[in-house]
Parts: C-alpha cells; structure tokens; sequence
C-alpha cells in the first residue's frame, strides 16, 4: 500500500511518520516535493540551498519514485506530502495508486508554531487553500491532529481500519533523536520531535493572536473549516 499523507506545515506531520515508520513494515518518504517546491520558486526557506543540494529537485524524478515500487522490500510507503510543495506543472499523475489522507490543524496553532520557527508567514506559506484544492482534486480521509493528539490510540485506530492496515501499538512509540529518512532542513524545524518518543498529549487552549497574525487566521479558517467538517470521527 502506498500512504499519501497530506498537510501543510506544523500538522503534527512529522510525529505521523515516525508513527507509520515505528510500524516496522512501513518505509517513509520526508516531503519528496520540498526540493523542488524550492529551486522552482527561490523561496527564502530556511536551509533552502542545503536542501536543494542534498535532495532531489527534478519534480519528474521525485514523480517517479513516488510511482515507482514499494522500496526497500516493505509492505507499505508512507509519503509525508505538503499540498502547497505541489506547484502548478509538477506531475500528480503517480497519486492515482495511493491511499490519501489529509492531516488538518487548527489555524492559530498553525500559525502561532510556524511564526516561531520563520516570520510573517503568509496564507500560502501555511498551505491551507492549497490543501482544501487537494482534496476537491483527489479527495480522501480528513483527520484532524487535535483529535490525535487527544487520543492517540483511538484515532490511528480508526484511521488505520479506514484505510485497511492492522493497527500496531508501536505506532504510539519511536526513538528519541529523530528517524534516518529525516529530510535536512530537519536540522531548524524538528527540534521538539527529536526530543520526544511518542504524542504529546491533549494540546493547550488555541492561541491568541495579534495583528497581522490574528488577520491570517481569519484568511485560513475557512479553509479549515471546509475540511473539519469531513474529518474522521
């Protein structure tokens, strides 16, 4: 089976590979399209020059191996995609024989966790109106990261039985330190990851926001709210 796992930044994206990878009979893909998402747009992403050159940029290539076998003799590929990676003119012909879930996230915790890591990100930046266009494209389950991280156990319970895999309970665990499929701008962005071996419980209260941020919200939430309303309960 092949896992498209689709969501923008700060999703709880990453913990839901390490979960997927902790399976054993899974092999992890760490955003395939970030390189070439870069070298076509310039974007001042942190790393971009080190991920550029350590990762594959031709968006064709990237395709391939996405359409290509299952790697290194596992029974399952688990793809961590962001739908804003997906630029006009990159190839989406090779999703047609994958099982697609989109992880969805509040906005304000979104924004509040990206904004600590690279400033003034924008609606495009945090990928929400990319996503809701992914789904109406290509549809899928919808979770929501909240509903995770309240339960764990239950919620990939449910998703797995969804989408045909056996539950294992060592999803809910990983090592400390970060996993070898980890793409290199791991190094800015999965500081608190590498520290944990698990979910991290039951989020706080939504963050309030201000100024430019507090009109983001307002920009992203429909978008959000689109999707909620499809999400696996």
């Amino acid at each position: 089976m092949k896992i498209a796992m689709w969501s923008g930044p700060r999703n709880l994206s990453t913990a839901m590979m390490y979960a997927f990878a902790a399976r054993g009979d899974c092999v992890v893909w760490d955003e395939p399209f970030y390189a070439p998402y870069l070298k076509a747009t310039g974007s001042d992403h942190p790393l971009a020059a080190q991920i550029i050159a350590a990762h594959e940029s031709d968006p064709a290539r990237v395709a391939a191996r996405c359409q290509g076998p299952v790697p290194v003799g596992k029974k399952h590929f688990y793809m961590k995609h962001m739908p804003h990676h997906m630029l006009p003119g990159f190839p989406l012909n090779w999703a047609a024989d994958c099982v697609h879930v989109h992880l969805i996230r509040h906005p304000a915790r979104v924004i509040a966790s990206y904004a600590a890591k690279r400033e003034d990100p924008t609606l495009e930046d945090i990928g929400f109106p990319q996503q809701a266009a992914l789904f109406e494209k290509i549809g899928g389950l919808v979770i929501d990261s909240h509903d995770i991280r309240a339960n764990p156990r239950e919620m990939l319970g449910k998703l797995c039985t969804e989408i045909g895999l056996d539950f294992s309970e060592s999803m809910l665990h990983w090592p400390a330190g970060g996993h070898a499929d980890d793409g290199v701008w791991a190094a800015h962005w999965y500081g608190a990851i590498h520290a944990s071996t698990g979910f991290a419980g039951p989020e706080a209260p939504l963050p309030r926001l201000t100024g430019r941020a507090a009109e983001l919200l307002q920009e992203a939430l429909p978008y959000y709210h689109e999707l909620e309303a499809r999400k696996l309960r």
